[in-house]
Order: structure tokens, then sequence, then C-alpha cells
């Protein structure tokens, strides 16, 4: 089913392939959010790498979201930007456990999957408290945005300009999240970035609430996060933007909180499952 309608807005549309079932039982679902910074991107991104074929042919079926970008919140004068992509992802997922029955989903059996700007999303997803509000008069507003698992592609964990610079020294990410720069500048400008670390405490407010590393808690679903390169913190990086130093701090916190995660980079230890696609079988197959 394609260009199905969560929202109002053009964007605000996601992409569904069911998958077979034997005796009708229900699938479990792969939801994924594409990447682009907030900024650019389209749904389209999951058939680039055969994902869908995988998940299918394991019995899963798959939802790929488009949402609205940060320029949109911002001509519409939304503070902090930021909030339409992510609420947007919430909104879709409530909307696809309200089409549960009619599309044989599992409704507990639900992970969150994406890359870059899409895997943060996930991730403040994965952590957030749940959203669902019992009492609205919308029944998609009453759906749970719990999940089974998360599993993320070079994901930044934090949005806190403090804490990417303590982890890399040239970072530059994150400005345009909280309306800092126009829907012209790009997200990594070193200049912006400068000032927005210069000025972080008149967004700190904001940071703690889309920031997934301040969202983490106890009782949170597992995650995996796979990087290309390996970490080294405290030393500037080819790719800050997507750096394994995210992946390496977030499970820190993880392991002391007691919530279950698997970071996978280039010579990574305790490596379990080689790719995302694996790891997601199996965990909603088990």
């Amino acid at each position: 089913m394609a260009n199905v309608a969560y929202g109002e807005h053009e964007r605000q549309v996601l992409d569904f392939w069911k998958a077979p079932a034997s005796d009708n039982k229900p699938t479990p679902l792969v939801f994924y959010m594409h990447g682009g910074a907030w900024m650019n991107g389209d749904k389209a991104e999951i058939g680039k790498h055969g994902l869908v074929e995988k998940y299918l042919a394991a019995g899963i079926s798959v939802v790929s979201i488009s949402y609205r970008f940060v320029r949109d919140a911002q001509a519409a004068q939304v503070k902090p930007p930021v909030e339409w992509p992510m609420h947007d992802a919430a909104r879709a997922l409530q909307f696809v456990r309200s089409k549960a029955a009619e599309w044989n989903i599992d409704k507990q059996r639900i992970a969150l999957s994406g890359s870059s700007a899409g895997a943060c999303t996930s991730l403040w997803l994965a952590f957030h408290d749940d959203m669902a509000d019992p009492k609205s008069s919308d029944p998609i507003a009453r759906e749970s945005t719990r999940v089974w698992c998360a599993a993320v592609d070079v994901a930044q964990t934090s949005l806190d300009p403090q804490q990417m610079t303590e982890w890399t020294p040239n970072s530059r990410y994150g400005a345009h999240a909280f309306g800092f720069v126009s829907p012209k500048d790009f997200a990594n400008n070193e200049q912006i970035y400068k000032e927005f670390l210069t000025r972080r405490s008149e967004f700190l407010s904001w940071i703690k609430e889309y920031s997934p590393y301040e969202q983490a808690s106890a009782g949170d679903p597992p995650v995996y996060l796979y990087y290309p390169t390996p970490p080294a913190l405290g030393q500037p990086q080819k790719d800050p933007t997507h750096t394994a130093n995210f992946g390496v701090k977030l499970k820190e916190k993880l392991d002391q909180l007691g919530v279950e995660c698997e970071l996978v980079y280039p010579g990574a230890p305790n490596v379990k499952h080689k790719s995302i696609e694996t790891y997601l079988i199996e965990k909603l197959k088990k």
C-alpha cells in the first residue's frame, strides 16, 4: 500500500508491505524512518538496500514513513522545529497500531529502525515515555508509542552541543533542530554550531526533551547501534555527524541503566549480530 496518509500534510504519508502469514497469524513489523538531517530524504530510502525483501521473507511486515521537515515547522513558527518530524513519527506509529487488525500486525512486536536523523528519531521514540492519551476522543491518539526494540544505523544519540563536543571535538550537528538556523542553512555549518554551543543554555529544555540520551531510562526496550567506523573518543572524526563515539557514550549509559544494547563497529567486542536486519529478524521472530 503506497502513500497511505496518516496526517493532512503532503509529507505525512507512509508505505506498507504486508508479509504473508501462516494461519493468518498477526505478523511483527519493522517501522522505518529515513535520514537526511530532518531536512531532506524520503520513505523510498528503505528500498536501496533490499531490506523490505529480507523482512518479508522472514514473515515481518514493513512500514516506511515520510515526515514533515524542520523547514516546514519553521514556516509554521513551530518551536523547536524538530518537534514536527519527531512527533510525526510518533503519530505514524500510533496510526499503524490503529490499523493492526486490518493489516494483520502484531501490536506488541513492532521494531523501530532508521538511518542518521531517522535513527536519532527512532531512539528518541524508543526511549520516550508512552505518548498514548487514553482519554483522547481521537482513537489513534489512544494507541501506545512503546515498541519491542530498535535497531539503527549511524545514529546521533545526543543533540546536546556540550556533550557532542566533549565526545567529538569537531562536532557541528544539531543547531538546525532547534531553529538556530534558517531553512536555507545546512545542518553542518561550523560557525553556526559554535554559536549554538555558546548559547546552549537558551535551548537546554528543548535539548532535554528531544535528545535520545536524555530520554533513556531503566525499562526501555533493547537497542542495536551500527556504525561503519570504529570510535575514538575525544578525538576529531572524519565524519563527526555519524561517528561511533555517539554509540559508545549511549551504550555506557544504557549499561548503567540495565537496558540491553548491542554496539557494532569494526573491531567491536561482543558482537552477536553482524547487521541490523539479522538483529531485527531474531528479535521479532524469537
